[in-house]
């Protein structure tokens, strides 16, 4: 058996709920074509797993990799493999804390990592963006001419480093990527992040918002930790009834 067999074999329940991962955040628009979702291996915190190359909604088991933290595939030839794993892998390396990563083109995030409008939380489910989100300026890390994609490591901590110790970063004119302690939690804030978007552009375009303190966004993060199972589980119920 290959060293990347035997990492996938060990790592349980979360390869399931990785694929899950996948069609769920496809049915709730956060993934197209597009965007990808990665979890670390639960039992070897220098690997994680995430799909070759493919349309999140066509993931299965069978299309999942082992991966390091340069960001390169384990005994995977032939595959191909996104261009952006540079994004997980260099989470995964610099915040040990993170155990998922989404990064996703979520269409109502976008104008807030284009203009000076920051975004931030405008109701208690979307409490863990606080009072700010951080926005990455690829120009900043390579000049004024990339595709905005994050195709190297080097880019990937660049844009860590622009992410710090939030949940959540916008990529300016690309997207955003959000990070959880769990499957689960990662899943949770890229798609509240994509319904804030939308509930603050409503709101702003009324009048003056009245947003979320610090503490009230801290205060309702912690609350909907404490029951995110249930909004999880629910996704997962509709997925598996849907495949």
């Amino acid at each position: 058996m290959t060293l990347a067999r035997e990492l996938l074999a060990s790592a349980g329940t979360a390869l399931d709920d990785l694929v899950l991962a996948n069609h769920i955040l496809f049915r709730e628009r956060v993934l197209d074509g597009f965007g990808h979702v990665s979890v670390r291996h639960p039992r070897d915190p220098s690997r994680f797993v995430m799909s070759q190359s493919k349309a999140p909604a066509t993931v299965t088991r069978d299309d999942l990799l082992v991966y390091d933290l340069e960001g390169e595939a384990i005994d995977a030839p032939g595959r191909k493999l996104y261009l952006e794993r540079y994004i997980h892998s260099a989470v995964y390396r610099e915040r040990t804390d993170v155990m998922a990563v989404v990064h996703s083109h979520s269409p109502a995030v976008i104008p807030f990592g284009i203009t000076a409008m920051p975004l931030q939380a405008v109701c208690g489910v979307c409490g863990f963006l606080g009072v700010h989100v951080p926005v990455f300026e690829i120009r900043d890390a390579a000049g004024p001419a990339t595709d905005l994609l994050i195709r190297s490591q080097a880019l990937g901590l660049a844009m860590v480093r622009a992410l710090g110790g939030a949940p959540v970063v916008l990529l300016r004119g690309h997207g955003s990527t959000a990070v959880g302690n769990s499957i689960a939690q990662a899943v949770y804030r890229a798609i509240y992040t994509e319904v804030n978007a939308r509930l603050q552009a409503d709101a702003m375009r009324l009048g003056a918002v009245n947003y979320l303190t610090a503490e009230e966004g801290a205060a309702a993060s912690a609350t909907n930790d404490g029951v995110i199972s249930r909004i999880w589980n629910s996704w997962k119920a509709q997925a598996l009834a849907s495949a």
